[in-house]
């Protein structure tokens, strides 16, 4: 009831009128209407949004999870000077609250040309989700069995080879449920862009868009297209979720008992 339900209240809305929520706001629709999903798709912009937004998460969820995997390997399996620090490190990463570096990161992105460009917010979301990526895949990393990756190296197999080939594999469900908390992380991100992303408004991204048009519909009372911008966005996390929600749980659960 509690997490499902506002869920459920923001789809009923979204195919109802305008009046109608501002009559019952808890009442049902008196009929189904996907209108409001047209307005939202196309005289709100929200389809725009959202294509930005993906066209984000297209390059920062797969650097982040590569660049992630290859740091949490080499911190789980090699022993080196420094290995105990450099995991501190990203641990730390983790407690570091982002709106303390936004101030300095906005001048250092525009120094280097990068400040409202998608490689620059793509850089900032793959630095800002890697500290978790790599602490969490690296306690995945400790649970696999290291006479494979031994088997490995006796045929032959490089490092890379190795990692890519066989352990990398062997670590998919921990893969899929980080990478759906990262998925959910960058899609829901609204900080960020807005500091980072704010001077392009056709660049602008689905929680920025949204953002705006709640704005709007307080001047116009058009709340029924809100509704279904609100749950347009909430389509995609629900899709990935459902599909994978099986490797998720064996993905957190994995070597907890032996």
């Amino acid at each position: 009831l509690m997490a499902a339900g506002p869920l459920l209240w923001v789809v009923v809305n979204s195919m109802r009128s305008s009046g109608e929520i501002e009559g019952k706001p808890f009442g049902l629709p008196s009929s189904l209407s996907f209108e409001n999903f047209a307005n939202a798709w196309s005289e709100a912009n929200i389809g725009q949004y959202t294509l930005n937004s993906v066209i984000i998460l297209a390059g920062s969820l797969p650097g982040t999870m590569l660049l992630g995997s290859m740091a949490a390997y080499v911190i789980a399996r090699f022993t080196f000077p420094g290995n105990r620090f450099v995991y501190l490190l990203f641990a730390g990463g983790m407690m570091f609250p982002i709106i303390l570096a936004v101030v300095p990161l906005f001048f250092v992105m525009d120094n280097l040309s990068l400040l409202d460009t998608r490689p620059g917010l793509i850089l900032v979301y793959i630095a800002y989700s890697l500290p978790f990526t790599t602490f969490f895949m690296t306690a995945f990393f400790r649970t696999l069995p290291g006479s494979v990756a031994e088997a490995a190296t006796i045929d032959g197999a490089s490092h890379t080879r190795t990692f890519f080939q066989v352990m990398l594999p062997m670590a998919k469900p921990g893969l899929i449920s980080i990478g759906i908390f990262n998925f959910l992380g960058q899609w829901n991100q609204y900080f960020l862009p807005l500091a980072l992303n704010a001077e392009q408004p056709d660049r602008a991204l689905l929680t920025q868009g949204l953002a705006e048009l709640s704005v709007a519909q307080g001047y116009e009372g058009d709340w029924g297209a809100l509704f279904a911008g609100l749950s347009i966005a909430m389509v995609p996390i629900l899709v990935v979720y459902v599909i994978f929600q099986r490797q998720v749980q064996e993905g957190l659960t994995a070597g907890a008992v032996k």
